[in-house]
């Protein structure tokens, strides 16, 4: 334990002394976080509706097929009544809910004004106007009409549910968190280990009387330790410059992160194990998980639309895990009655990441 806190002690000087790094470590997040929480925006779209009829007639039947035979939407649920509403949110893969009111058909034959509600997961507020756009053509296309006026006999009323003030922070943050969380455990791991390898002091250290796991602790430890502060100044900034309010467990949300620290911890080690320069780590680095993280995790642009292949090569990126996990505990209040799926996964990661770490070193050491 001592030999452990002596090689942490000396790699926290090493990262202390260069205030680059330090600049880059605290100022990036905050940055990002604020300029991701309040300028950036994108248009996506999604599938996956429920439905309530309380109509159930012929009328309300052909809206329904008419929805479900568009290509941009398919029917998931046809729920019995309003009280199930946000459990099919919970769920995750419901965007939207249809609620078609009693009397409809006989409101619209008569002439008489009447709504159709839409009920949009406002946690990703762009995808939330990109359903309600689409969902109004097909309704105007299924009336015939071209625009919507204040007479006319049917419009669609938009309610946003977790996210009625139409912020787009609530859709950001978590995607922000996940990729700031990465940069610092895969990229500056890596890059730390291996340049212990282009100066020579790696063979040193090997050779020394200490353990190699504790040579590979001692330079994974202090970066742990940042990336748990770096979140703690996210959920604060999040929290009081956002006003983004942490709606579940704050425990359960750390817990959850620093699994998710140590798997990233554990791909920077590996790269580090296989790579010889810090050129080659930062590339490996950049292309192999940065680059996937932006593009196929979920967070800025949406799973479902991409191609079967894609998806599956975005089921094997954490950050995706952790950025649903997030958006269920900070922005939906759900519990571990909705992730233990997400957890088990990152946690099946860092088992398989650690196992191979521990193999791979062992047969560079031999």
């Amino acid at each position: 334990m001592k030999q452990l806190l002596t090689f942490v002690k000396k790699e926290f000087l090493h990262v202390l002394r260069d205030k680059r790094t330090l600049m880059v470590l605290f100022g990036m997040p905050i940055v990002q976080i604020l300029l991701f929480g309040f300028a950036l925006s994108t248009e996506v779209k999604d599938t996956k509706l429920a439905i309530l009829d309380q109509d159930k007639t012929q009328t309300s039947m052909e809206l329904i097929s008419k929805i479900d035979a568009n290509q941009y939407f398919d029917i998931d649920k046809n729920l019995k009544s309003i009280n199930e509403a946000e459990d099919a949110f919970k769920g995750g893969k419901i965007k939207m809910i249809l609620v078609i009111p009693a009397q409809f058909s006989q409101d619209m034959n008569s002439g008489k004004k009447t709504q159709l509600q839409l009920i949009c997961d406002g946690t990703d507020i762009n995808l939330a106007n990109q359903i309600y756009n689409f969902i109004s053509n097909i309704i105007l296309d299924f009336y015939g009409q071209q625009t919507l006026h204040a007479n006319s006999g049917v419009q669609p009323e938009i309610r946003m549910l977790y996210n009625p003030q139409l912020k787009g922070a609530p859709n950001f943050v978590p995607g922000v968190m996940a990729f700031i969380l990465l940069i610092i455990c895969v990229l500056m791991t890596a890059i730390a280990i291996v340049r212990e390898k282009e100066t020579g002091t790696m063979e040193i250290l090997l050779v020394s009387p200490m353990k190699p796991y504790i040579i590979i602790l001692a330079k994974a430890i202090p970066y742990f330790i940042l990336s748990i502060l770096i979140l703690i100044s996210i959920l604060i900034l999040s929290v009081s410059v956002l006003d983004l309010p942490i709606q579940g467990s704050l425990f359960l949300l750390f817990g959850i992160s620093i699994i998710f620290i140590i798997t990233n911890l554990l791909i920077g080690i590996v790269i580090s194990i296989v790579t010889d320069s810090q050129q080659t780590a930062m590339l490996i680095s950049l292309i192999g998980t940065m680059l996937p993280t932006l593009m196929l995790s979920g967070f800025m642009f949406p799973v479902e639309n991409m191609p079967i292949p894609l998806q599956v090569v975005g089921n094997i990126i954490p950050a995706k895990w952790y950025y649903e996990i997030v958006k269920n505990i900070m922005i939906k209040g759900t519990g571990l009655e909705v992730v233990w799926k997400h957890l088990l996964v990152l946690l099946g990661m860092m088992t398989v990441l650690f196992i191979i770490a521990v193999k791979k070193f062992k047969i560079r050491l031999e």
